[in-house]
Formats: structure tokens, sequence, C-alpha cells
């Protein structure tokens, strides 16, 4: 059993999906629109770019995502937590953490066909980097952790409309609250 973790004014956000569904463009975006306190802990740069770890089970980034992720939150900072985090290699340390947190916590899974998702990755600028039969070897429909208030965002959704739905999760309060003008894309 892992210690509590965090504070009862900390806000923990995972946010989980296939690639290309969106996670990294509103974690950023709320990053952005918050400020200072804060802190954004990527699965992809931690695995790809830390440790440049290949996704396996028990691999060496789920570790070192929960520590860094308590860590900021014991610090008194809030987390976004996002990347594709399977369930199947994440999903005990995820639950963990979400049951050891002392603040509010909000799990949201985006739910985005695979045909959606290799339209959108071919947008990004890391396009090159992966293909889409490579998306395919890591997709996994209907992916939920299935912890309690876990909530999904459509593929239909804009990044407005899921800004507009997570705007209920979101930290109040100081150091920097975002007001409804900042978090519009």
């Amino acid at each position: 059993m892992s210690p509590p973790t965090g504070h009862e004014n900390t806000t923990l956000l995972v946010l989980r999906g296939p690639s290309g569904s969106g996670k990294t463009t509103v974690a950023e975006a709320v990053r952005s629109a918050y400020g200072h306190g804060l802190a954004l802990v990527q699965q992809d740069l931690l695995r790809r770019h830390v440790l440049r770890e290949h996704d396996r089970p028990g691999a060496a980034n789920i570790r070192l995502i929960d520590l860094v992720a308590r860590h900021a939150l014991d610090s008194g900072f809030h987390v976004v937590l996002e990347g594709i985090l399977h369930a199947d290699r994440y999903g005990t340390m995820l639950r963990r953490l979400v049951a050891d947190h002392r603040g509010q916590t909000h799990v949201i899974y985006f739910d985005v066909p695979f045909e959606d998702t290799v339209a959108r990755h071919a947008t990004r600028p890391q396009a090159q980097e992966f293909t889409s039969e490579d998306m395919r070897s890591r997709y996994v429909a209907g992916d939920q952790l299935g912890v309690p208030g876990e909530t999904t965002i459509p593929a239909s959704f804009s990044l407005a409309d899921t800004l507009q739905h997570l705007r209920r999760h979101l930290p109040t309060g100081s150091p920097a609250s975002p007001s409804d003008a900042e978090l519009s894309p």
C-alpha cells in the first residue's frame, strides 16, 4: 500500500486515450491557461525522451511517472498527467495514485476511433516519427480504467468543447486561476 499523496487542495487531472486523440493539446492548453502551480506530467516525455524506453509491462517509466506525479502533488502543485497510459500496463499504478490522492481527482478518457486518430496524427508535427501501422499496434478501444467518476470525451468534441467540459474539473484559486477567456482556444 502506498502512502497518501498530495493535499486536500491539490487537483489531479488524468488525461488518457489513444495516440492522436488530443490529450497533449488539451493538457498543454490547461497548463498554459492555469499558469504557475500546475505541473504537466507527460508519459511521452518521461518514457520516450528521458528514459528512451519501449512501452512494455513493468518498464521503468511507470514508476517514474508515479514518482513525478506524487512529488509534484506532495509539493503542493496541481497535476495534469497525460498519456496513452494503457490500462493493462499503467492501470495498477494509476488506480493506486487515484486512490492515494488526498485532493480532487478527475480521470478523463478520450474515446476516439482509430480512423480519427490516424487523420489527426497526419496533421501533427511528429507525423513522420511513426506510421499509422505503428499506431494500430498500440490502439486499444475503450481502454477506460473503471475508476469511480471517470468520464469520457467523445471524438465529436472540439478543443473548445473539451476545455468547456474540463472547466469544472480544473483547480481554482491561487496562484493563478484561468479565466473563461484564457481557456478559449
